[in-house]
């Protein structure tokens, strides 16, 4: 019974010391986890408290007093970092493919692609071609790829092609793009170009550098007209008689709100539109332009007896504005009008 008591109260005192010993140790270790934790904040710890000093500890006080065959109690318990880490993702990285590549290789190969044949009658095949986006690729008639090419509207560029040179139009291949930006259109373009570099050897014809054939070039815009030499240069023939000279000694002439190349205004970008599209070769003047058509704008309206800009000459007489020349070009009258 005293054997029993001795021991009971050996691990009382064992076990009280013990809580003191684990609050003395979790405030070191909570102290010791900041530290820790602000260098590796995205890795999680578990510490393993072996508490071997402690069983000396108990062993030397609890011991000396009492027989030597008392158990000696051993404690091992786990810390928890009183901060919890963000957690990580394990998850392999999986890079996606490029949505140009993606695209490109639905639009189907140049081998694969069936040709649409062009014949005279038809007037070429732009009824038969999609008018979507896409790539295209023009033959001879004896099968020999000329031109590859990519549009935003490949029947109009077909259509365009066959008026420029029928005699190399004899069929056409296309594969259509879904989501024609630039990047895919692009992509798609040079998967047919590396297949026929690959299958032939060398280029098409057409995509040779410096061949102007089948890209058309972009005309190069006449500079606008200035009727003064400058603001500040002293006229000796009145405006009205500049403005008079000019639409009498040019075909059409344009008063226009900006520059030819950049219109500030809406009608008058529409009236270089037409223009450009109907192909005329015009004059344009700035009515904008208070350094060398300084007046210009007041005294127009007196000599047209027209209030509003653009104002469109042709053969010394007005014609109107931007409502009157968009009308004339829907009904198909400009041509008539040019030609006179």
């Amino acid at each position: 019974m005293l054997a029993n008591r001795i021991s009971e109260s050996n691990w009382a005192l064992a076990q009280n010391v013990s809580i003191l010993m684990q609050h003395s140790l979790k405030r070191r270790n909570e102290t010791d986890s900041c530290f820790f934790l602000s260098r590796y904040r995205h890795r999680s710890s578990m510490a393993t408290l072996n508490l071997s000093s402690l069983q000396a500890l108990s062993s030397h006080r609890l011991c000396s007093s009492f027989p030597q065959n008392t158990p000696t109690p051993s404690f091992n318990f786990q810390l928890k970092p009183s901060i919890n880490p963000r957690p990580i993702s394990l998850k392999p990285y999986v890079s996606e493919k490029p949505r140009a590549r993606v695209v490109a290789l639905a639009v189907k190969s140049l081998g694969d692609t069936e040709a649409l044949a062009v014949s005279p009658e038809n007037d070429g095949p732009a009824g038969e071609l999609p008018s979507g986006a896409g790539v295209y690729a023009v033959y001879d008639t004896n099968g020999d790829v000329q031109f590859i090419g990519l549009s935003r509207n490949i029947a109009a560029s077909v259509a365009a092609h066959w008026k420029s040179v029928p005699e190399l139009c004899g069929s056409v291949k296309a594969g259509v793009v879904d989501e024609p930006d630039r990047e895919t259109l692009t992509q798609a373009w040079k998967s047919w170009m590396e297949e026929y570099i690959k299958d032939s050897g060398k280029v098409p014809p057409g995509n040779e550098s410096g061949n102007a054939t089948w890209v058309r070039q972009a005309p190069k815009r006449k500079p606008d007209l200035r009727l003064t030499p400058g603001r500040r240069m002293q006229l000796t023939v009145p405006l009205e008689n500049l403005i008079d000279g000019l639409v009498k000694e040019n075909k059409v002439v344009a008063f226009i709100k900006g520059p030819r190349s950049a219109p500030l205004c809406g009608f008058s970008q529409r009236v270089i539109a037409i223009l450009e599209n109907e192909g005329v070769d015009y004059e344009s003047v700035n009515v904008l332009d208070e350094e060398y058509n300084y007046g210009l704008r007041e005294t127009l309206k007196k000599y047209s007896n027209w209030p509003t800009f653009p104002q469109i000459f042709v053969d010394g007489e007005l014609v109107g504005g931007c409502d009157i020349l968009t009308s004339m070009y829907e009904k198909g009258e400009l041509a008539s009008l040019f030609k006179k």
